[in-house]
């Protein structure tokens, strides 16, 4: 298979039904700002995290490429096909889990805090802004996504917050509050 097919060469691309839209659609430039996230926590792994959190970057990470795919595919052909690229409930509930097993590590938040720390929790930090992006984006999109995608995306902004916080306080990094 080749990398490039030159079907985008004229500004457009297909979605999941085959649909042709313009690259800067809506629903493009939210699977987009998907895509741009992983990226980042490809960076926060590369930055360095302990065996425990690395894991649970990748399954961020492959819930993403999930994520990416529902959004591509506005007619829900996917999801009763593909069943590894459904985010569900439970999702956004592992989600919830994991913020109150890494918020027991850490002090009560009294201020802001400003981005910053290691090159892994500043990442993150990055990771989240773009999270919320994505989120807005997402939001706004006719036809509306699935209320469970914006749910895991809202949760996931929460998450990289905490791991940003995290990720620092395990590397001995002070936080810098506002």
């Amino acid at each position: 298979m080749k990398i490039y097919t030159r079907t985008g060469d004229t500004g457009e691309t297909s979605l999941f039904d085959g649909t042709r839209t313009t690259k800067d659609d809506p629903r493009v430039d939210a699977y987009g700002d998907i895509d741009e996230l992983n990226a980042w926590l490809g960076l926060v792994r590369a930055s360095g995290l302990d065996a425990a959190l690395d894991a649970e970057v990748i399954h961020l990470q492959r819930d993403l490429f999930a994520l990416g795919a529902q959004l591509a595919d506005p007619a829900d052909k996917l999801a009763p096909r593909v069943t590894k690229a459904v985010i569900g409930d439970a999702d956004v509930t592992r989600l919830e889990q994991l913020i109150d097993r890494l918020e027991e590590e850490l002090p009560p938040l009294r201020r802001f805090i400003l981005a910053g720390g290691t090159p892994a929790g500043a990442a993150a930090h990055v990771a989240r802004t773009v999270c919320r992006r994505a989120e807005r984006r997402m939001v706004a999109l006719d036809p509306p996504v699935d209320p469970v995608l914006i749910r895991y995306v809202n949760r996931l902004s929460d998450l990289l917050f905490v791991l940003a916080r995290v990720v620092n306080k395990r590397s001995g990094v002070p936080e810098t509050e506002w």
